[in-house]
């Protein structure tokens, strides 16, 4: 069963329109969860609101929202006047404006959505505006209002549909001088730069999500599995991390020895694999031999 659509509405290039649906790309649904359950009972828990002050536990009538201006003091705003700002949609993404891709600061990339086209009517649109931007190799910023805010969305082609991303404004993210400032520049031998080069290299490969291990998530599914079926959880002996300081060289140079001799083993290894089949090519010409003498 097809999952739903997230957002239906149009996609409008100038007075190009088409109707559009953005799926969400990305899932939690694999990922292990865990509830808070009563391990006396083992019905699960529900938590319940507490005033901070008096302890007391407030009904659902009594919740409201406020806004912290100093520390304890905080001013209510009701729902209506909530309602009152909230931006309606009118299920349109308004592209503005085409940019470089690679002008696109990585930090900005919040969401992703698959955007599809919504029916037959729209398809060639759909296909003119993707098409379109595949040729000039641009990303599209447009606007898109979800869930009563508006985002500014980047549009990308994506094989055969669009890929957006919403972007993140500019005050959530932190500036990074304030991490980077404090860190030194010390002086680096050329020696040390040229080594750690050469280990790049013997690393050096492509970009393949498939081989991705979350192996946290393989644990806790096979410790629950375990668990489920009755058998005691499996004890790991952690390794213990060697406490002895080695200088940036040494440790340069050891990662380097380590990386040639596992390729070394590699190759021997394939060497050595053709030869252990020989005998056979062998003793099947002996036997085509006898055969022939008889």
């Amino acid at each position: 069963m097809a999952p739903r659509a997230y957002w239906k509405g149009s996609l409008k290039l100038s007075l190009v329109t088409c109707p559009v649906a953005l799926y969400p790309a990305s899932t939690a649904v694999e990922k292990t969860r865990f509830h808070m359950i009563n391990k006396e009972t083992g019905n699960r828990l529900k938590q319940q609101m507490v005033d901070a002050e008096t302890g007391d536990v407030v009904e659902s009538d009594q919740k409201g929202r406020g806004y912290e201006l100093r520390k304890g003091e905080y001013v209510e705003v009701e729902r209506e006047e909530l309602e009152a700002v909230q931006i309606e949609s009118n299920h349109t993404i308004e592209i503005d404006s085409f940019v470089p891709k690679e002008e696109i600061d990585k930090r900005y990339l919040d969401r992703p959505y698959y955007i599809v086209p919504d029916g037959k009517a729209g398809m060639d649109a759909f296909a003119v505006i993707r098409d379109a931007m595949k040729d000039q190799d641009r990303t599209a910023l447009a606007r898109i209002v979800l869930t009563n805010r508006e985002h500014v969305i980047a549009i990308e082609p994506l094989g055969k549909g669009l890929l957006g991303t919403t972007l993140r404004y500019p005050y959530e993210l932190r500036d990074e001088t304030d991490y980077f400032d404090d860190i030194k520049s010390p002086k680096i031998s050329k020696d040390m730069i040229e080594l750690a080069g050469h280990i790049l290299d013997t690393k050096a490969a492509h970009f393949d999500p498939s081989k991705f291990k979350d192996e946290y998530e393989t644990a806790l599914k096979a410790l629950v599995r375990r668990k489920a079926s009755g058998k005691p959880p499996k004890t790991v002996e952690r390794e213990e991390k060697p406490d002895n300081v080695v200088s940036l060289m040494d440790a340069l140079k050891q990662s380097l020895k380590g990386r040639k001799a596992a390729a070394k083993r590699g190759r021997s290894t394939a060497r050595r694999a053709p030869q252990r089949r020989r005998p056979a090519r062998k003793a099947h010409r002996s036997a085509a031999r006898h055969r022939k003498a008889s």
